[in-house]
This record gives structure tokens, sequence and C-alpha cells, in this order.
């Protein structure tokens, strides 16, 4: 992997480390910084989201930060120049799913386009 590759690979695990963060995940600014306007996500349920409805849920506050997501095996590749795949496993509070998420490198920075997840048994 290139420098600039690894670079662009470090950051979208940034981004996705700050997403995962539950005071991260609690405030609806920081999480819309990180949130493509075109985002959307097909979550481990079967729902869909765009940037708004993951808003109005950070915005609930319902996010615990006594239970963390725990994560393993991420790992990303860069797809095209701006464009950064990550996969990884997450446990939370027992939901155990693999998920998925395509970074692009904006104007203003790295930011989470689509995100996937699939429940794990």
């Amino acid at each position: 992997m290139t420098d600039e590759s690894e670079r662009a690979v470090q950051a979208a695990v940034g981004g996705e480390s700050r997403l995962l963060d539950p005071e991260v995940r609690a405030s609806p600014a920081l999480v819309s910084e990180l949130l493509d306007p075109e985002f959307t996500e097909i979550g481990a349920s079967g729902r869909w989201w765009d940037a708004q409805s993951i808003l109005t849920v950070t915005s609930a506050g319902t996010v615990s930060s006594e239970a963390p997501v725990k994560v393993s095996k991420m790992s990303g590749t860069v797809l095209a120049p701006g464009i950064v795949h990550l996969t990884y496993f997450a446990d939370n509070q027992g939901r155990r799913a693999w998920r998925s998420s395509l970074w692009r490198l904006t104007e203003t920075g790295w930011r989470m386009y689509f995100h996937q997840g699939t429940l794990a048994s």
C-alpha cells in the first residue's frame, strides 16, 4: 500500500472510530461533521437510514457511554482516489454484526458516504 493510500485508510479508520465513540454519537453536531450530506445506511435491522434520520436518533439521548461498541478485525482498502472501503466486526452489547462503510474525501475532509450492517450469528 502506498503512503497516500495508507493515509487515506487511516483517515477513514479515524472517522469510523470517532463515529463509534459514545461522546461523538451523542452529539448531532459531531456526527454531522462525519456524515456525507448524501449518506445512506442499510442497518443490521434491515432499516434504511439517511443523514437526517441518524441525526434524529443521536439527538434522542439514547447513546450510553457505559457500553461502548467493541470493534475487531477492522481493515480498509482504497477503491479509487478519494474512496475508502472499511470492514469490521462490531459487538454492541451482545448484538454482533459485520459492518461495511464507504468513506469519501470531500472539500471538508473524509466523510462516511454509505454504511451497512449484517447481523452475525
